[in-house]
């Protein structure tokens, strides 16, 4: 409990990022459960392991028979491949007396820039702690984001760099990580970047160019939950990207391969990796994706009777929502969980940190996420919390900088 965080470094940080000195009373003063005070650490074997579990990943979504198992299930939109590898990938773990478990994939991961400048403004309380520890690794995020921007335009055979960026969610301004869409904004302008915030819904698509207020778009950072881009809203985004008129990433594919919940139906089955042609050492690697299975009407009454050591998510859900304990269901919530596309998941509890709050020591839940690019780490975070998934409303908790140790 003897480091903390320099909120007054962290306000310095973020106003010099923004070149807002106003901007932490309007939009993270009203979040005061967006960072913790307390670090996480992570011991270094673990560190090594999470990294190889990704590894692993991103070389079997590379094998052409794992992409035709998924593509099977995934909409018509996500069979067109025009080249970017999805920036800001996500993968979730929980820490325990084991190996780490991956317990999801994303590939709109929230929170990166956010956390990038959490870790610098990280402090211990004396030298001497510091001089162990050190400091969380951030002092290259910025040139990784400028870089992974630049791959992800020449993986669709552009040239050159895109003149322009789009942020691009529903109602940002609404948006609970919205401080972080104007942070990034804010580097990407730094790095050369002509880039807009904008709402899916004040996008044309005229005559080959995807436009904003009239301004041509050449990249949209997606941070849309609609993965497919169905909803009515995103019709001009939707054309544009079938067009590849823009590139957009992370790309409907990007989800599809790695991120729908059924993807971990058979990254968790070492009989169907063998099938795919994947490595004895992938294999062996990927036994830290818990076992997972889809969620049949053949397959319900042993499901229900072995309930409690399950997770139940829905196949294309994000950021927590309609998933449920096993022990905590009822027949009712059974019910709507048979009637939509779910998926099983053994139950891995998550690893837990002891903080102070107010005098006292508390207990908070835990899960590290690695931010990464094409398979390359660009930052390490973790999210403290309460209850059973990550919200923002705990005390004490929130994002959180890692120390590997």
């Amino acid at each position: 409990m003897c480091i903390t965080l320099d909120r007054t470094a962290l306000r310095n940080a973020i106003a010099h990022e923004t070149g807002d000195p106003d901007f932490c009373g309007a939009f993270v003063d009203t979040r005061p459960h967006l960072f913790s005070n307390a670090p996480v650490f992570v011991a270094a074997a673990d560190a090594v392991e999470m990294t190889a579990v990704v590894k692993a990943i991103e070389a079997t979504t590379r094998l052409p028979l794992y992409r035709n198992a998924v593509l099977e299930w995934a909409p018509e939109i996500a069979q067109h491949d025009f080249g970017p590898r999805g920036v800001f990938m996500g993968y979730d773990f929980h820490l325990g007396t084991g190996a780490p478990k991956l317990i999801e994939v994303n590939t709109n991961a929230g929170g990166a820039f956010l956390n990038a400048m959490l870790a610098k403004a990280q402090r211990a309380c004396c030298a001497e702690v510091e001089a162990v520890i050190g400091k969380p690794q951030a002092e290259h995020f910025e040139a990784k984001v400028l870089r992974m921007f630049e791959r992800e335009w020449l993986n669709q055979q552009r040239t050159g760099r895109p003149g322009t960026i789009a942020i691009v969610d529903d109602g940002p301004a609404e948006q609970y990580l919205y401080p972080e869409f104007m942070i990034a904004q804010r580097l990407l302008e730094k790095g050369g970047f002509v880039t807009f915030i904008a709402d899916a819904e004040q996008l044309t698509y005229e005559r080959g160019r995807l436009t904003l207020d009239g301004r041509p778009i050449d990249l949209v950072y997606n941070r849309l939950v609609d993965f497919s881009l169905r909803q009515p809203a995103h019709a001009a985004l939707r054309a544009a990207y079938l067009d590849g008129a823009v590139v957009v990433t992370p790309s409907p594919r990007n989800h599809a391969l790695f991120a729908d919940k059924r993807t971990l139906v058979l990254l968790s089955d070492p009989d169907r990796l063998r099938e795919f042609g994947a490595t004895a050492d992938d294999i062996t690697r990927l036994a830290s994706v818990p076992r997972t299975v889809r969620i049949t009407s053949a397959a319900s009454v042993s499901l229900w009777e072995r309930r409690k050591s399950l997770f139940f998510k829905p196949a294309s859900g994000h950021g927590g929502k309609a998933v449920y304990r096993g022990d905590k269901i009822t027949k009712r919530v059974w019910e709507e969980i048979l009637a939509g596309d779910y998926i099983a998941q053994d139950f891995v509890p998550p690893s837990e940190r002891i903080i102070e709050i107010d005098g006292t020591a508390q207990s908070r839940k835990l899960d590290v996420r690695l931010y990464t690019y094409d398979g390359e780490i660009l930052l390490a975070a973790a999210r403290v919390y309460q209850g059973q998934t990550t919200n923002f409303r705990t005390p004490g908790g929130g994002f959180a900088p890692v120390f590997v140790v």
